[in-house]
């Protein structure tokens, strides 16, 4: 099972709603992954015992992990914090993130800045590189519980676009966006 991606439309309606383009227009596995996302689908429900996600953190440097569980029930400032991850920006580090449970959306920018949609729901685990312009919303379903994985120590600093000339940001443009880079393998 693959995860879905699609192009946006630009609407002020509730961020939750899907906002497919009319037509729908899809992005398939290699679209993301020229844009340096990668996609594994593990099974979220044998987490604590999966050969394969212990051995994606081990391959990738992944020693730190904790977890969020996104919903108006189980988190203080329920409003306030999905409009601060709902605000675009990137980080200096990948951000990786795995669904245990629920659902949400991560948008991402490609090449010509426009949006798209990236819905993950329980066993997707996706990467995005640093640099790349994003934000994330949960759905109409409004619960998602994530395992935040890092290499070392956490970082939660987020760069608020634009911030183009930081490093990061340089490093991702020039890799990815200027044609020049190589596709990441999605799994």
């Amino acid at each position: 099972m693959a995860i879905e991606a699609w192009y946006m439309e630009e609407s002020e309606e509730d961020q939750r709603l899907p906002h497919h383009r009319n037509p729908k227009e899809f992005v398939s596995l290699n679209n993301l992954a020229d844009l340096g996302v990668i996609y594994w689908h593990l099974n979220a429900k044998n987490y604590e015992n999966d050969e394969e996600l212990d051995k994606i953190r081990k391959e990738r440097g992944y020693n730190y992990m904790d977890f969020l569980d996104l919903c108006p029930e189980k988190m203080d400032n329920y409003e306030q914090k999905l409009k601060n991850f709902f605000t675009e920006h990137f980080h200096a580090d990948e951000e990786i993130r795995y669904c245990l449970e629920g659902s949400g959306y991560f948008d991402i920018r490609d090449k010509e800045d426009r949006w798209i949609r990236v819905w993950v729901k329980q066993g997707d685990m996706i990467v995005l590189p640093a640099g790349i312009h994003h934000r994330f919303t949960l759905d109409t379903g409004n619960y998602v519980k994530l395992m935040r994985l890092f290499v070392g120590e956490p970082v939660w600093a987020a760069y608020n676009r634009p911030q183009e000339e930081h490093p990061a940001r340089k490093e991702y443009t020039k890799n990815f966006v200027g044609n020049v880079g190589v596709a990441l393998e999605a799994h």
